[in-house]
């Protein structure tokens, strides 16, 4: 999937979070095993320490959950 500008931009707006690191995260995550959960929550503490939202045990278990058992929308774009 290729992202446009705007999409960078607003995700910049609203997250203080630069085109280069969101590759870099995004180089990150092609590169991890998505189906390993220690692997996952590491993304999420990173994501989220680089993004300045704590995100509490419950609702890391949520999103890793969601990750594993492949309920992630593929139209994630929309939610931007």
């Amino acid at each position: 999937m290729k992202f446009s500008d705007d999409f960078f931009n607003k995700v910049e707006k609203k997250t203080n979070v630069n085109k280069d690191t969101i590759l870099g995260l995004a180089k990150k995550v092609q590169n991890s095993n998505m189906k390993d959960e220690k692997t996952l929550r590491d993304l999420v503490k990173e994501i989220s320490g680089i993004a300045g939202k704590p995100v509490s045990k419950e609702k890391e278990d949520k999103i890793v959950g969601a990750i594993l058992n492949d309920n992630v929308p593929k139209d994630i774009d929309k939610y931007v």
